[in-house]
């Protein structure tokens, strides 16, 4: 007896001295190092990037972690419920452990050496989540119990909760029950039905196990058990268990939803801010709101890819991309089996990835699984014959199709007319195979083929090898309402708005010929349209330019030079006012020297822009003179709200400027030289003299807010009247589809017809489009701005403008309109057969002509009287 109590005793000693050591090692060691509960008051859960349109639309969103934190109120009952069913149903009730749920999973674990249930509550899974690792020892269950406690003394159970829902991991990138309801039902997290709040709350045991996209069994099992804790709880009666676990699986995998493919407008805006802020741009939850339009984007998408598959049918196809067995007879299952082997078929003719995604530029791929002739008879037609009887010929309508399984298993029609028949085989630029008779000649059973939907329409489609970019700007402050840098962003992420310097070959020529008006030329200036050769060193070579038709058209007036797009009249024209002059003027437009040629190429568009720097610079003429800022972002917000970036654009102000370039023009005995040349205005007539190397330079001050203004109104005016021509009756003739008169532009194409360019505008709206090849081979014959360009800133603009009203801006003061001789582009006469009208300034109107000589001190020695201001304001149109 003395021995046993001497052990007790000894055990009783050892058991206390244990007990103190630990209480001393959890209270001296553990408690003071545990991290502060304050932290999760104001924890920043990792959101990622998202980019907003105009209209606060979503756009795109960068990021590892798809999470939209929700504040507990707005959290729908039976979603807590749901949760508090799978994973704590003492939650309520416990002070952040369960000593039960703790004892029974130890019991379990000494007595089958397996740990097959879990003792955590939902607040020892917060003091996890946010504050241990997932390593699994003693020591970090100790301190996660030991957090608990702390959590739950610190936090109400709503916080403990709220901190819970939106940071638990739920599979497929989804973090939070917001982004989850997203993920799998592409809804918002109040529309979720029991059944799927419960099928959401089974996965934070097993993401993946319990997946209802992976193993929708297994889930299935796992929501009707969660459905049922939700009953013996009282969360819901028995009728409403039946109705929920009688609802069948419907999850799917919803990406995130976007108003538009805005990729390459996204991608500029993560490069700025990653940046500036680095990785945390990925997790601070920053939302950054756009100046571009969701909906304009979309169309601007659907231009581009139009346009670039137009292209590609325009020349012809270049073939099937591979083909598989498929067998004589379709069943269900061999369906199903043809569809699987379609999601998994690899063909890389870019060097591209074409497995993870069936959609490239919104082309879907397909196999060919039959061919179907089917030919109807239409109502006979009467034909007439030599002979002198009527015969009645049949109109037979090709009807034949083929049957085309795409990669949701769904079976479409691709009919041969409209949607096979123009795949002429591909050869070269200029060079196509013949024209195919059936859908033999182009297709067969097993080719795997992309397709193009459009207008209810199935057509065969190839990916494009051309590119192209689409840029548009409100040309009142420079705001980038869309943008879009190629066919597809996972195809090809250069951005070609952006990034390609091309040269914009006749798209050039406005800037001339502004810089022409402001040097005191005039619309009317008649420039000879004839051959000529330059012998100059900054040509290296010998050059001979020439007209696109290669034709020569003799005396031409300037307006009708840039209507029709006269090359050798816009040599003549640098030439005259000095390429010194006409780089200076151009760098007003925002152009940069070094991207100008000191040569007279220059005229011709042989600089390099990318398409932004271009549309930037037309804007100068839609908006009356004034050179913006393009820009896509408006601001950015952190997560909780506060703008930390706010844009000040600047915008145009007609007459806010503190001086007007109309202080600046030419007055009376005063001149302004080139290079080349001097131009001198003197009581209405126009003198040029050679001048070597002066130059005066002009400078502009602005009020801040303000875009500067950088031409004059008149001449913005002029120029403008000069490109609506080019639409009504030029290069630019397709334009006028759009049914306004107010749409002023200009073609573009360059030598071989590598690069496509088409700039048009109204007063608001600035678009450019440019069509070309990466590795800048020729599009081909006949490719030029206005075929190849134009449709695209056509399909846009339809929707750009609809609605908006047309608006022809009043006259400057300082204009007349006189009418003119369209050959000598002189003062008409009453005998003058074929006149039109002119606009010019003032002091540069033809003066009146006279027939003999006269001793008037008003007659020049060129035999012209000059007429005073209240004469020609006579003329005024």
């Amino acid at each position: 007896m003395k021995k046993l109590v001497k052990i007790i005793s000894w055990l009783f000693a050892a058991g206390s001295i244990v007990l103190f050591a630990g209480v001393f090692y959890i209270y001296g060691v553990l408690v003071p190092a545990l991290p502060s509960v304050e932290y999760l008051e104001d924890t920043q859960l990792q959101v990622p990037l998202r980019v907003y349109d105009r209209n606060e639309v979503l756009l795109a969103e960068f990021g590892e972690h798809r999470r939209i934190p929700v504040n507990f109120e707005n959290i729908p009952t039976h979603v807590i419920d749901a949760f508090i069913a799978a994973e704590d149903d003492q939650f309520w009730n416990h002070v952040g452990v369960d000593p039960v749920a703790l004892i029974a999973a130890a019991y379990e674990l000494v007595s089958t050496g397996k740990k097959t249930r879990g003792g955590s509550t939902i607040t020892m899974q917060v003091a996890r989540n946010f504050f241990l690792s997932k390593e699994k020892t003693y020591a970090r269950k100790l301190n996660e119990i030991l957090l608990a406690l702390r959590i739950e003394s610190e936090l109400s159970k709503e916080k403990i909760l709220e901190l819970y829902l939106n940071k638990i991991f739920l599979g497929h990138r989804s973090y939070g029950i917001s982004a989850a309801s997203l993920v799998y039902y592409g809804k918002a997290l109040n529309d979720l039905s029991i059944a799927q709040a419960a099928m959401i709350a089974g996965l934070p045991k097993a993401p993946s196990k319990y997946n209802p996209i992976i193993n929708p069994e297994r889930a299935l099992i796992r929501r009707d058990h969660i459905l049922g804790r939700m009953r013996v709880l009282n969360f819901i009666g028995d009728e409403v268990y039946e109705l929920a676990r009688a609802e069948p699986v419907t999850a799917e995998l919803y990406a995130t939803k976007t108003i538009a493919d805005a990729n390459y407008v996204a991608e500029l805006i993560r490069a700025d801010l990653f940046e500036q802020y680095g990785e945390e741009v990925y997790k601070a939850g920053m939302n950054v709101y756009t100046s571009i339009d969701g909906e304009l984007q979309v169309v601007a998408n659907q231009a581009l890819r139009r346009a670039l598959l137009d292209y590609n049918r325009r020349h012809g196809y270049r073939g099937v991309i591979t083909s598989i067995d498929v067998p004589d007879l379709l069943e269900s299952p061999i369906d199903y089996e043809i569809a699987e082997d379609l999601e998994t078929l690899s063909w890389d003719p870019f060097g591209l990835d074409l497995v993870s995604d069936q959609r490239i530029g919104g082309l879907r791929k397909g196999v060919v699984i039959s061919i179907n002739q089917n030919q109807e008879a239409e109502e006979p037609v009467s034909v007439e014959e030599p002979s002198t009887e009527t015969v009645e010929e049949v109109e037979v309508e090709d009807k034949s199709s083929a049957t085309v399984m795409i990669s949701n298993y769904e079976n479409i029609e691709l009919l041969f007319k409209g949607g096979i028949d123009w795949a002429r085989t591909y050869i070269e630029a200029n060079k196509r195979g013949k024209e195919p008779l059936a859908i033999e000649n182009v297709l067969s059973v097993g080719d795997v083929i992309w397709l193009e939907q459009r207008d209810d329409q199935w057509m065969l489609a190839d990916i494009p090898r051309v590119e192209g970019a689409i840029v548009s700007i409100d040309s009142t402050d420079g705001a980038i309402r869309a943008m879009v840098g190629g066919f597809d962003y996972f195809k090809n992420k250069f951005n070609r708005a952006t990034q390609a310097k091309r040269q914009p070959g006749s798209n050039f020529k406005p800037f001339i010929y502004s810089a022409a008006l402001e040097k005191g030329f005039t619309a009317a200036s008649i420039i000879n349209d004839a051959p000529v050769v330059f012998d100059d060193d900054s040509l290296e070579t010998t050059w001979r330019p020439e007209n696109y038709s290669g034709r020569f058209y003799g005396p031409t007036r300037l307006r009708e030079a840039l209507v029709k797009s006269r090359n050798l009249v816009s040599i003549r024209i640098l030439q005259a006012i000095g390429l010194r002059h006409a780089t200076r003027y151009a760098e007003r437009f925002g152009f940069k020297r070094a991207d100008m040629p000191y040569d007279l190429s220059m005229a011709l568009g042989s600089g390099t822009f990318s398409p932004l720097e271009i549309v930037r610079a037309y804007s100068v003429f839609a908006n009356g003179g004034y050179l913006v800022d393009p820009y896509t972002t408006i601001r950015v917000e952190t997560g909780d709200g506060k703008v930390i970036f706010q844009h000040e654009a600047l915008s145009v102000c007609q007459g806010c400027e503190l001086e007007s370039l109309e202080s600046l023009e030419l007055e009376p005995e005063e001149s302004a030289s080139a290079a080349t040349d001097e131009i001198t205005i003197a009581d209405g007539s126009i003198e040029v003299s050679a001048l070597e190397d002066e130059e005066i330079e002009i400078e502009i001050e602005t009020v801040p807010e303000y875009a500067p203004r950088v031409i004059s109104a008149q001449n913005a005016f002029i120029m403008r009247s000069m490109m609506r021509e080019v639409v009504n009756r030029g290069t630019a003739v397709r334009a006028k589809a759009l049914g306004r008169a107010d749409i002023g532009g200009k073609t573009g194409t360059t030598n071989d017809q590598i690069d496509a360019w088409f700039s048009g505008f109204n007063d608001q709206v600035v678009t450019t489009a440019w069509v070309g090849f990466d590795n800048q081979q020729t599009l081909g014959n006949r490719e030029t701005g206005g075929r190849a360009a134009l449709p695209m800133w056509l399909s846009y603009m339809k929707v750009a403008l609809d609605g908006s009203p047309e608006n022809l801006e009043e006259q400057p003061a300082g204009l007349v309109t006189v009418r003119i001789d369209s050959q000598t582009g002189k003062r008409a006469g009453q005998d003058t057969v074929n006149s039109r009208f002119e606009i010019f300034r003032i002091e540069n109107a033809p003066a009146e002509k006279i027939v003999a000589q006269s001793s008037d001190d008003s007659i020049t020695q060129t035999g012209t009287r000059l007429v005073s201001d209240e004469e020609i304001a006579e003329e005024i149109f």
